[in-house]
């Protein structure tokens, strides 16, 4: 029997009219598909709710985890395994011929999927995206907030998937820019909650050096520069995250040392 059969995918969408067609048409093999919305005002719930295999549900946002957990727990999701996307993800074929002959022990509570980045559709050398728990089997795992994300908990061993998915977010560089800002304060507030180990973590906690680090690496090390505008464009986006959270990390550790006389 096909292991899709088994399988259901979860998206989250706001204003996700660029990416949502494109992600749902990788998932024809789909006899279920959860959309969980959280009140866009573009195309995103018409272009779902045009779709035959699609059940669509609207809920406030609150913060990631809590949003993805009401999705797994209050949508009525049937089968043993959930696979939850973003929607500027999109399942390629080779992936989906992977999952599809899968036969998990029972003690694998889910799948570590890589990724390839886009830019317009362009596949960079350069991107890197970390693996996420995206496949995983319901009930064995929940959502816990991480800085500006989400993380998958899940109870039992992890397998890897070897096909990567795509990362492909076509939105306006005016929303990406917004987001990032908002993004920032959440990581910078991680941070000096629990400043982490680690090069990266002395870089941006220690140092005004990780913006330009990340710059050398994608560009440089990852070959960013041989990818043409795409790559560029995407170094130089990695930089200015990069900056954004080394910047609010910054102002929260000099506000806090004003003195309450100063404030």
């Amino acid at each position: 029997m096909s292991f899709l059969t088994q399988v259901t995918p979860l998206i989250l969408t706001f204003d996700e009219a660029p990416n949502i067609a494109r992600c749902l048409e990788r998932l024809d093999w789909a006899a279920d598909i959860v959309v969980l919305d959280s009140g866009s005002t573009d195309a995103t719930q018409a272009i779902c709710r045009a779709h035959p295999r699609v059940r669509l549900f609207v809920r406030p946002f609150d913060d990631h985890a809590s949003q993805w957990n009401y999705g797994l727990e209050q949508t009525g999701i049937a089968t043993p395994w959930v696979l939850g996307l973003d929607c500027d993800y999109m399942v390629t074929v080779e992936a989906t011929r992977e999952i599809d002959v899968l036969t998990p022990s029972q003690d694998i509570g889910g799948y570590w999927t890589p990724f390839r980045y886009a830019m317009l559709g362009r596949i960079l050398r350069s991107g890197i995206y970390p693996p996420v728990i995206a496949l995983f089997r319901r009930g064995a795992g929940r959502y816990v907030q991480d800085g500006h994300t989400q993380r998958m908990a899940v109870d039992g061993a992890v397998g890897r998937l070897r096909a990567p998915f795509i990362h492909d977010d076509r939105k306006p560089f005016s929303r990406w820019v917004r987001s990032q800002i908002a993004y920032a304060r959440l990581e910078a507030d991680k941070l000096v909650a629990a400043p982490p180990s680690g090069f990266r973590g002395w870089l941006r906690t220690r140092t005004p050096f990780a913006v330009f680090s990340v710059g050398f690496y994608c560009l440089i090390v990852r070959g960013g520069l041989f990818d043409g505008p795409g790559g560029w464009l995407y170094g130089l986006q990695r930089m200015i995250a990069e900056g954004l959270i080394s910047a609010a990390y910054l102002d929260s550790k000099l506000r806090r040392a004003i003195s309450p006389a100063d404030r």
